[in-house]
């Protein structure tokens, strides 16, 4: 086999006409927005993003085969089955079209620190709801209000005859002559690049037996080893200093054993090594490390990523499930040299660093461009915890560009087991505020926390028998964090007679369990509210009276968090 060439606009057509379609083995949409979003800055920048494996078709068709995600289910004959490459094409294909339900991608540019402050455009995912028939946010689907931003639509870079489409869009800007030019030349760059990307494909003859497909397909997605920047640079640093970087990345485990709970201790290295060194953490910043700087380095490293569990542990954020962003983690070890020895002044510096950590966790500062936004973070914490800058100065506290979520988003945020920001700060103020279990009060902790269950507090079964549509009944609000043995005695009983059952068992009576629910911000008078025999329309308006109360709750402790404050 070898690798052909084959340009984006000629993938989008056969899609399109569906002639490549997908086996019914492969498994659906894995990617979320931040795997889209660096996908489509990779097209964006010109940059390679991999080769693609297909199966030629004959005649008969070897498997059950499915269309593409957000594309049609009819058209010609099925030529190629795709085995490798799904969530590259299914990611294009959504986002150039804007088919995601929950996602709209834009695209922005950014001061590349490593270029001169040259501009280099990315793309990005703006979080989208629907809200008694209207979507929102309603700026998104007014162009005025998305180029006042600076942004542009992707949908717009979609390969194919969108002239009028594109015109309409500019028109509706209305900006003077001379700038609307100026609009429509960096859109049709912009379009050049996307029709020009090539994305290579290796191809299995027509002939191919069913069980070698099979066989190449398992391979492919399951023993295929690709080389990553770590392994580069262990063969580079074992080349210039005799180190070992596996044997360093070891001590880092000895030092902080709980690190590799929120990273993988090789990547979060880097991206302090990057930190460090005023740089990126990404691929370029990686690219211009100072190798025997970063081993000289290793014994701050390993300090500080020692402090950042210690921070996060504090602050009740215990795993990579429920860290809102890992763009702290560095950060945090990176200034740990940069803190001052003096009481007083390292208990300012906790405050500034908690109101950092909650903020990243509940805005939507790191939602893209996170590596350039966590060094431009990182400079300005550096200079005002070494009395050289003002905190107002850092541009993670810049209330204007990154305002807290009001009590409307927190209310329509989704479950908070998928990777969704906001969701997992919901969930992180109930961790900082105790998270007791409703029945055997123990507090979650870096050790139990995984063994904690995602509990619908309105059970789903009961949510679904009143008619609750699914994406309200997987609300961040509506979950909370109990024991397995917890969860499975409540079942799906009503909130009034599972509550019933755990204060009679309590010994220490209602106002204990009172007590439990709050710690979750959970509150008690509105999850009691209805009786269980109530028709379904009080149930739902009961639900979503629960909804607004605790987002209020969880916003005020959200903001006292973000304002450096403890809940102590």
């Amino acid at each position: 086999m070898e690798a052909r060439n084959r340009p984006l606009p000629d993938w989008f057509e056969r899609i399109r006409t569906r002639q490549i379609s997908l086996p019914r083995f492969q498994r659906h949409e894995a990617w979320g927005p931040h795997e889209v979003s660096a996908l489509l800055t990779t097209v964006l920048r010109g940059l390679p993003a991999g080769a693609t494996l297909i199966l030629e078709v004959g005649d008969d068709l070897p498997f059950i085969s499915r269309p593409v995600a957000g594309a049609p289910a009819d058209g010609e004959r099925i030529t190629e089955l795709l085995l490798d490459g799904q969530q590259r094409l299914t990611s294009l294909w959504r986002a150039l079209h804007d088919n995601y339900d929950d996602r709209t991608y834009l695209i922005s540019y950014e001061d590349d620190p490593h270029t001169n402050g040259q501009l280099i455009p990315t793309a990005w995912g703006q979080n989208r709801w629907i809200r008694q028939g209207t979507r929102y946010p309603l700026w998104v689907d007014d162009p005025k209000q998305v180029w006042k931003r600076g942004y542009l639509p992707m949908r717009l870079l979609c390969p194919g005859d969108i002239a009028d489409e594109i015109d309409a869009w500019i028109d509706a800007v209305e900006e003077e002559s001379k700038q609307t030019r100026a609009i429509d030349r960096q859109i049709q760059d912009l379009r050049t690049r996307v029709r020009e990307f090539n994305i290579p494909f290796l191809s299995l003859p027509v002939t191919t037996p069913r069980e070698v497909a099979l066989d190449v397909f398992i391979k492919m997605n399951t023993s295929s080893v690709k080389l990553t920047t770590f392994d580069i640079l262990v063969a580079q640093v074992e080349a210039h200093t005799d180190e070992s970087l596996h044997d360093l990345v070891l001590k880092i485990g000895e030092a902080a054993p709980h690190a590799g709970a929120y990273k993988a201790p090789e990547d979060l290295v880097l991206d302090v090594a990057a930190l460090m060194q005023d740089r990126s953490p990404s691929q370029s910043g990686y690219a211009g490390l100072d190798l025997g700087r970063m081993i000289s380095d290793w014994d701050q490293m390993a300090s500080g990523i020692e402090w950042m569990v210690q921070v996060l542990h504090s602050e009740a954020v215990f795993d990579a499930q429920r860290l809102p962003t890992d763009a702290v983690l560095a950060v945090l070890a990176a200034l740990h040299p940069h803190l001052p020895h003096a009481p007083d002044q390292l208990g300012n510096a906790r405050t500034l660093l908690r109101a950092y950590i909650w903020r990243a966790f509940c805005t939507g500062r790191y939602d893209r461009a996170a590596a350039t936004r966590a060094l431009q973070d990182y400079r300005g914490l550096r200079d005002v915890l070494s009395g050289k800058g003002k905190k107002a100065a850092v541009p993670i506290f810049n209330e204007t560009e990154y305002p807290l979520p009001t009590q409307a988003a927190l209310s329509v945020v989704s479950w908070p087991k998928n990777r969704n920001t906001l969701a997992r700060s919901i969930l992180a103020a109930a961790l900082r505020c105790g998270a007791r279990d409703i029945a055997d009060d123990q507090r979650a902790t870096h050790v139990s926390v995984g063994q904690r269950e995602y509990h619908h507090i309105f059970p789903r079964a009961l949510l679904e028998e009143v008619e609750v549509p699914e994406d309200s009944v997987f609300r961040a609000l509506n979950c909370m964090l109990i024991t397995w043995r917890t969860n499975r005695t409540i079942s799906r009983k009503h909130p009034v007679d599972y509550l019933r059952e755990r204060a009679q068992a309590n010994s220490l009576g209602v106002d204990n369990l009172v007590a439990r629910l709050k710690s979750h911000l959970v509150p008690y008078d509105e999850l009691v509210a209805v009786d269980p025999d109530s028709p379904p329309s009080a149930i739902r308006k009961h639900y979503d009276a629960f909804l607004e109360a605790r987002a209020n709750l969880v916003l005020s402790t959200l903001t006292r968090l973000c304002e450096g404050n403890d809940l102590a």
